[in-house]
């Protein structure tokens, strides 16, 4: 049975200063480091076979660095921009309690949260998995059904947007979907790499 960890990066300098990032390639924080380290300690009996990674350097450090606190920094990792954040368009850089403030609480959260309304010249969460999900399917599927075991490093949205799939959550379901920066989500899951089981390590 392969197994599949999704990994958001650990916090980051603007997730500390409450700013919408997206495709902004801003470092971890102290504390996000820190979650990276936790996450390797969580995951040191897991053996893997390969990694994916964003392009984005949060999510390429905390991979790194729970790599090396397991001890398979040489495993084959692939990185590609169809994992990236949601891109945030306008809001990218703004803090998110001014943005409410200006636009209302009501309308930053169907901006953050809803599955098909993009933020002002950005992309909704179906835009997100319009190109997440074909890179799942043609390129780490193919991996677990051989049954290799997987890591992900991502992030809050591109997650989101994969355990949609996985999980076959609604639009409604998917509204409340949060996933916590540098906590490890582990999928069993069965030979036709079907979900059989997730939780939070």
């Amino acid at each position: 049975m392969p197994s599949l960890v999704l990994l958001r990066h650990g916090e980051s300098q603007w997730n500390l200063e409450n700013r919408f990032t997206g495709w902004i390639d801003v470092p971890l924080s102290p504390k996000g480091e820190e979650e990276a380290r936790s996450a390797g300690e969580k995951l040191k009996d897991f053996h893997f076979h390969r990694a994916f990674s964003s392009v984005l350097r949060r999510a390429n450090d905390t991979l790194a660095i729970v790599l090396r606190i397991i001890g398979q920094s040489g495993i084959p990792t692939e990185f590609d921009q169809a994992l990236n954040e949601r891109h945030y368009g306008d809001l990218q850089g703004l803090n998110k309690a001014e943005t409410a403030k200006k636009f209302g609480d009501d309308q930053v959260k169907i901006w953050r949260r809803s599955y098909d309304i993009r933020p002002p010249n950005g992309e909704s969460l179906k835009d997100t998995a319009d190109r997440v999900l074909p890179y799942w399917e043609k390129k780490i599927l193919p991996h677990l059904m051989k049954g290799e075991d997987i890591v992900i490093a991502a992030h809050g949205n591109s997650l989101r947007a994969l355990v949609m799939h996985l999980d076959k959550l609604s639009k409604a379901q998917v509204l409340e979907l949060n996933i916590p920066t540098g906590v490890p989500l582990f999928y069993e899951l069965d030979g036709s790499a079907t979900s059989l089981s997730s939780k939070y390590l």
